[in-house]
C-alpha cells in the first residue's frame, strides 16, 4: 500500500472478526516492520510478545476491556536493563524506543490490510505477572490485531485533524 494512504487511512478498530485470524505471512511481515525500527544505539531493547492462544487472550481480557474480540494481541515490552542513559541522565530510551517500534507494528499491519488498536488502557502489573513475563521487562502497550467486524468503523472524529499552523512552529 502507499505510504500516504497507510498513514491517512489507518484507524483504531474497537470491533474485530474474532473467527478471522492473521496469517502467518502477514503476522510475519508485521513484526519484520517492528524489527527494523530505529532505536537508541541500535540496542533494540524490544521484545513482542504474540498472544493468541485462548489462554493468553483470556488473562488479556482479565487486565483490558479493550481487546475488541480482536483474535491476535501484540504486547510490546522493552529490557530496562539494556537501555541507552541520556547525557543529562534524566531520561532513558526504553519507553521511546518501544513506542518507536509499535508505531511501525501499527502501521506495518495496515499496510498488509490489518487492523489494529493500540492499547494502553490496561492493568499492566496484573498482565506482566499473568503472562510470567521476565522481571527485567517492562510492558509498554497492547496492540489488538485482526480483521473489522462487519460495520466497524473509525470513530466520527478520526479524521479531523487540527491544521499545521496549530501544530508546527518554525523558529
Amino acid at each position: 500500500m502507499e505510504f500516504t494512504n497507510v498513514i491517512k487511512n489507518r484507524y483504531s478498530c474497537k470491533k474485530y472478526d474474532s473467527t478471522n485470524q492473521v496469517s502467518k505471512e502477514k503476522l510475519n511481515a508485521i513484526l519484520e516492520a517492528g524489527r527494523v525500527a530505529p532505536t537508541a544505539k541500535n540496542l533494540q531493547e524490544q521484545h513482542i510478545y504474540v498472544v493468541q492462544s485462548e489462554e493468553g487472550l483470556a488473562k488479556i481480557d482479565a487486565c483490558t476491556p479493550c481487546r475488541y474480540g480482536a483474535p491476535t494481541v501484540l504486547v510490546v515490552a522493552f529490557d530496562k536493563n539494556n537501555v541507552f542513559t541520556y547525557p543529562d541522565n534524566k531520561r532513558q530510551s526504553g519507553i521511546e524506543d518501544a513506542a518507536i517500534v509499535a508505531t511501525h507494528l501499527m502501521l506495518g499491519a495496515a499496510n498488509e490490510g490489518v487492523d489494529s488498536c493500540w492499547l494502553n488502557f490496561v492493568q499492566i502489573d496484573e498482565l506482566h505477572t499473568a503472562l510470567g513475563l521476565p522481571e527485567n521487562e517492562e510492558i509498554l502497550m497492547l496492540l489488538d490485531l485482526g480483521y473489522a467486524a462487519e460495520g466497524s468503523k473509525p470513530l466520527a472524529n478520526h479524521f479531523s485533524r487540527k491544521p499545521l499552523s496549530e501544530t508546527v512552529t518554525y523558529l
